[in-house]
């Protein structure tokens, strides 16, 4: 080889970094900040040759120590109090309570049924009714293995538009068995029949259920509920927007409610 030629390649090794030995010192990096499994990949698939120069080096190395800093100001806003909407939906207790329950729930759920023939009236005694604690109901019905969900929730909302929310909730839960397997025409005569038992506007309940009115609305809780995690039901958040919220799953027994209540009521 000659003097020139070996130069010239010496000079090239010098301005080159092999791509293995970019991926090694990346690898270093990553394992260095601890975020492997976010930036795993993420950089050797953007590069189609076999080298890659010094000044792309540079480049890629910029844009990792911006993502880094991107992933921690995420983890950050991730650490921050939680804060869940309660929408215009139904409330048991005062509106001034400082504590909130919202629930995501499914009136054909058997464990939410479970909740409020069970746990609901023990919170009722110790915290609604004096006024510490309020529920907020926002409707998450499975309709994939609850076709009856949606128009029971639709029988809630047009309730609560008479102010008697409370006794539809509770007619419904109890109840649970009787119409969950009824077909749509069957459910929506059992629906009625709820509504003259609780003295309800028949003609306006009847209306408000047979046009859907609420659909919309249980559609926007869905959603919400979806954006905050929830999978199933019931599901809850329970805290305030100055504190943020504490979220529980599942029908949990009244000590582990209690347990949270009375942390937050604290802060």
């Amino acid at each position: 080889m000659s003097s020139e030629n070996f130069e010239k390649n010496h000079k090239n090794d010098e301005k080159v970094i092999k791509k293995s030995t970019f991926n090694i010192l990346i690898s270093s990096i990553i394992i260095t900040v601890g975020v492997a499994s976010f930036f795993a990949g993420s950089y050797v698939s953007n590069f189609n040759s076999e080298q890659i120069s010094q000044e792309e080096f540079k480049n890629e190395i910029a844009k990792l120590e911006l993502k880094i800093l991107e992933k921690q100001l995420s983890t950050k806003q991730l650490n921050s109090p939680l804060k869940i909407s309660t929408d215009n939906d139904p409330i048991i207790g005062q509106i001034n309570a400082p504590i909130t329950i919202i629930e995501f729930s499914d009136f054909q759920c058997p464990f939410c049924a479970k909740f409020h023939i069970e746990t609901l009236p023990l919170i009722m005694n110790e915290y609604i009714n004096n006024g510490q604690v309020k529920l907020v109901f926002r409707d998450f019905p499975i309709q994939s293995i609850h076709p009856n969900a949606v128009p029971a929730a639709v029988a809630a909302e047009c309730a609560n538009e008479q102010e008697k929310f409370k006794e539809m909730h509770d007619i419904l839960f109890e109840n649970q068995n009787e119409w969950s397997n009824q077909n749509i025409d069957n459910v929506i005569i059992t629906f009625n029949q709820y509504a003259t038992k609780i003295e309800l506007d028949d003609k306006k309940f009847d209306s408000c259920l047979k046009n859907g009115k609420y659909i919309e609305e249980i559609k926007k809780d869905l959603d919400d509920g979806r954006t905050y995690g929830i999978s199933g039901t019931p599901g809850f958040f329970i805290g305030n927007e100055q504190i943020g919220f504490i979220e529980l799953k599942g029908a949990e027994p009244f000590e582990n409610f209690k347990k949270v209540i009375d942390n937050q009521l604290k802060k």
